[in-house]
């Protein structure tokens, strides 16, 4: 992939990456003409599933950040049982 393509999958947002990530998807599924082509959707798929995952993981962590720190330790016993 170039530095381009890594640039540009970066200033997606978590709709965008994923909206695209299906579209990717669904054409390696169909089959793509050429071996290059394949390789070509591949690499764009992996990094928009990077991307998401980038997304999601930043969400979570400002749940996790926005949560009171007695809330998650109670959570945690919860989940627990003790």
């Amino acid at each position: 992939m170039s530095a381009d393509t890594a640039a540009d999958v970066a200033t997606l947002s978590f709709e965008q990456a994923r909206d695209e990530l299906v579209r990717v998807v669904a054409e390696l599924e169909q089959g793509a003409p050429t071996l290059e082509q394949s390789l070509t959707l591949w690499t764009r798929g992996e990094a928009l599933a990077a991307r998401c995952e980038e997304w999601l993981l930043g969400a979570k962590r400002l749940l996790d950040e926005s949560r009171p720190a007695d809330a998650a330790s109670s959570a945690r016993v919860d989940e627990t049982g003790r």
